[in-house]
């Protein structure tokens, strides 16, 4: 499928489909406002308008004049004074979907790059010859595609086919020219927040899969640990207003519909412990944060985040240097994202506590096959534990952090571009969380001492693992098997849930009549749900 820019900005789905590897290409609508917009800049040069990194210098140096002759000159060195990213380079899923996030930007046409220029980041895209471009250094944007741009004219570094080759040699081998930068490239180049709203997509989309696979795990546990059902009764949870909370409740009577480990269960607790019955309040939560986050990613590719910006007509251009490469926006949506997927891990790693503790499963000690000298999952609960202690350290908010730069010029500083980083790197943490909760709720069951069915879902869950991952007999380094469950959930979604899940006729999210509620057997209905994808 090729994605294509059209007259209409791209959404976060689309940049996500470019940064798997689908090619992306400009509309004839797209190039000709580019081209409008280049015009618009030489008609500021002509007339001698001042115009922020046009013809004066950058940041602090914002007042010092830059003659016509010395325009080139000052577009080329942005990028080389700019490209001071550091430490392990982002992976090619991120660059490339930094680079779709920027052509979209461009595609606006109020950037005033020429149209080969931006042609150029699209044939590096097709080639897939992607500039190296260091996780580090930013403090809202700048860096990143600072190194991307390296590529455009000859300089940097490329990684092509399994090789690090120089971007020099790299156009050499694609028969192209490296480019000359002209007035306002430079800058137009390096910032505006598609770097941030980039990786905020891939966010977006790892965050949706592994939240579908919270739910598939946590039903897992739910049925190991011998849950009440009415935690997901349908007329209960209608009274907390929450579009996440009743599309959770809904996922979770459908995963264990049909569960007679369930059904055996009923009415033993009064209550389970919050980490059991506040599934659909914990993850519906972050579901809504996932909704609301997908809101503010798709209004920024929506939105021209250069600086400064070229409008008006060739008779009366206008330039508004002031502020709109500054992310506060998305810097928020990306801690809060952080925020919303730290919580849910954490409580996956309370749930798998309880799996590993007989005084409060009924399973044996830290499901070893052979207590005393098997120690099971007792160290892996303890690596899940830690890395929950490290999702709330990056779960700190980086839209706070502050600083001054450029010498007290831009004295505000929004983080966006290391919150997003942040977030993913939450997002993989609770990968690998929910990768050892799933291994022990798949060996609790080995070890279940009631005889009773798994629901449907559950034991189609249970035999996918068992396909590739034995039961564990502490025969084997576990950490192993935690890579291949954390692959399984990040690599694809879980498996669909049984029977559609449609929406209740409902205004305003009103309460149901008592007799649309399901009295919390282990055979509640899914058919009262909300639609299963959220951020659409």
């Amino acid at each position: 499928m090729t994605v294509i820019r059209t007259g209409s900005p791209l959404d976060w789905r689309e940049v996500c489909a470019v940064a798997a590897g689908a090619p992306l290409e400009l509309s004839a609508q797209a190039r000709e406002r580019i081209g409008a917009a280049r015009a618009l800049v030489e008609q500021i040069i002509a007339r001698g308008m001042r115009a922020y990194g046009v013809n004066t210098g950058v940041g602090a140096l914002c007042d010092v004049v830059v003659s016509p002759a010395e325009q080139h000159t000052l577009s080329h060195n942005i990028l080389m004074s700019h490209a001071v990213g550091v430490g392990a380079s982002l992976g090619a899923q991120e660059t490339r979907a930094i680079m779709a996030a920027a052509i979209n930007n461009y595609a606006h046409g109020h950037s005033g790059v020429r149209v080969e220029l931006v042609e150029r980041l699209v044939a590096l895209l097709r080639a897939d010859c992607l500039p190296e471009v260091p996780a580090l250094g930013s403090v809202g944007y700048l860096s990143h595609m600072a190194h991307i741009a390296l590529v455009c004219v000859g300089a940097g570094h490329v990684n092509w086919r399994g090789e690090r080759i120089s971007g020099a040699e790299a156009l050499r081998r694609l028969g192209l020219e490296p480019l000359s930068l002209e007035a306002k490239e430079g800058l137009s180049l390096v910032n505006g927040t598609p770097c941030v709203t980039g990786l905020a997509a891939l966010a977006l989309q790892r965050a949706h899969r592994l939240l579908d696979w919270a739910d598939a795990v946590a039903a897992m546990s739910f049925e190991n640990l011998g849950g009440q059902m009415v935690a997901f009764d349908a007329g209960s949870l209608a009274y907390r207003v929450s579009p996440g909370l009743a599309q959770v409740g809904a996922r979770m009577r459908a995963a264990l519909l049909g569960s007679g480990l369930l059904a055996a269960a009923l009415g033993r607790r009064t209550q389970d412990p919050l980490s059991m019955r506040t599934i659909p309040h914990v993850h519906g939560a972050a579901r809504d944060v996932l909704a609301a986050t997908a809101e503010v990613v798709n209004r920024e590719l929506a939105s021209t985040t250069d600086n400064p910006i070229i409008a008006g007509t060739p008779e009366e251009p206008r330039v508004f240097s002031q502020a709109h490469a500054v992310g506060a926006s998305i810097a928020l949506a990306m801690d809060s994202l952080a925020v919303a997927v730290a919580q849910v891990a954490a409580m996956a790693e309370r749930r798998l506590d309880r799996l590993v503790n007989p005084l409060v499963s009924g399973l044996p000690a830290f499901l070893a096959q052979a207590s005393g000298t098997r120690s099971g999952f007792m160290i892996a609960q303890y690596t899940a534990a830690a890395l929950v202690a490290q999702n709330r350290r990056e779960a700190a908010p980086a839209s706070l952090d502050g600083g001054v730069t450029s010498g007290l010029q831009e004295d505000h500083l929004c983080h966006a571009t290391p919150a997003a980083l942040k977030a993913l790197a939450v997002i993989d943490n609770s990968g690998r969380i929910f990768g050892i909760e799933l291994l022990a709720a798949v060996q609790a069951y080995d070890l279940q001492p009631i005889a009773a069915e798994r629901a449907p879902y559950t034991q189609a869950l249970y035999s996918q693992v068992r396909a590739v991952l034995p039961t564990y007999r502490d025969d084997r380094p576990l950490a192993d098997d935690i890579t291949r469950a954390f692959h399984m959930i990040m690599d694809d979604g879980p498996p669909p849930l049984p029977g559609p899940l449609t929406v209740r006729p409902s205004r305003d999210f009103c309460i149901p009549a008592p007799t649309d509620c399901v009295a919390g057997s282990a055979a509640a209905s899914a058919n009262d749900a909300l639609p299963g994808a959220v951020g659409t």
